[in-house]
């Protein structure tokens, strides 16, 4: 090789040594960017931070016999004095009431949520990369519970089992799954038609390796606004069973409790601080859940994202 040929060659290695590479921003930094983008989603994302952070740390601070307890010398005084949201018909302070309830009413869809989503996962996971008879069998299964009649079902089981927080959760788990499993097993039938999935399969990987190391990490983003709303959705569950009568034990407070005093007619016409600060605390989660899911969701497809 001549002297020239030989200085072309290291020229060109150089360059390509100097060439800027690619960057491709990970799921949660595209989430992000998104959010940042939306001035609406930003605001509802602290909002909502701000609400969930000063419950836990207030409830924490709160003694729960003293929520509990009945004073009959304080029955439904307005808001004003030494009750800044008034009192209920049992004499009890409404805003240890309102900030414990937003608490346990968090907690419960947080914990339904996250379940049910990680059941919907494994089997959507399972369903859409196996696909054939495995696909067939689970798709029979999940047709089933999308065919039962959800409500009157979740009402007869809250009726036969125990009134504990864990069996109202474990009553709407059973089916709040179904959407996440069949989402995910949507999006794994299209990433198991992709190259990277083929050559892993003509290489020999495990099948177990494919799912969880290479296919899952390209669906996160979905799963992350499914979890989002589902959160928004139990917790709207909750307080629509709590309502009407079906949800938690008197004695537990959530914000379902609280707006089922609005059940009475002479409350809600004449004592509406019992009910309406929770109902415009569930508007306003609910709200900052959906803007920020919006987003999310924009994030999750290309095509509609801002940045």
């Amino acid at each position: 090789m001549n002297k020239a040929a030989m200085a072309a060659s290291v020229e060109q290695t150089t360059d390509e040594a100097t060439m800027p590479t690619t960057f491709v921003p990970s799921p949660w930094r595209i989430m992000w960017r998104e959010i940042y983008s939306d001035k609406l989603a930003l605001v509802s994302l602290f909002m909502f931070i701000f609400i969930i952070t000063t419950s836990f740390v207030w409830a924490a601070q709160i003694d729960q016999d003293t929520i509990n307890r009945v004073n009959l010398m304080q029955r439904n005084l307005p808001p004003g004095g030494d009750f800044i949201l008034g009192t209920d018909s049992g004499g009890r302070d409404v805003v240890p009431q309102l900030v414990v309830g937003a608490r346990n009413s968090f907690v419960i869809a947080f914990i339904v949520a996250l379940t049910a989503s990680l059941i919907g996962i494994l089997v959507g996971l399972f369903s859409g990369y196996y696909g054939g008879h495995v696909d067939n069998v689970i798709m029979r299964i999940i047709d089933f519970f999308t065919m039962t009649p959800t409500l009157m079902v979740t009402i007869v089981l809250v009726i036969i089992l125990p009134r504990t927080p864990f069996f109202l959760g474990f009553t709407l788990i059973i089916f709040s799954w179904i959407g996440m499993a069949r989402m995910i097993r949507m999006r794994t039938l299209q990433q198991g038609i992709m190259d990277y999935v083929q050559a892993s399969k003509t290489l020999g990987t495990p099948n177990i390796i494919i799912i969880f190391r290479e296919v899952l990490p390209n669906i996160v983003s979905f799963m992350v606004v499914n979890l989002t709303l589902l959160i928004a959705g139990t917790m709207g569950i909750e307080t629509g069973l709590t309502f009407l009568g079906f949800g938690l034990p008197f004695g537990t407070p959530s914000l379902g409790t609280m707006v089922a005093n609005a059940a009475d007619p002479l409350t809600m016409q004449n004592r509406p601080w019992q009910w309406l600060p929770a109902a415009l605390l569930i508007l306003v989660m609910m709200l900052c859940i959906n803007y920020v899911g919006q987003a999310l969701n924009r994030a999750a497809d290309a095509r509609r994202r801002r940045v």
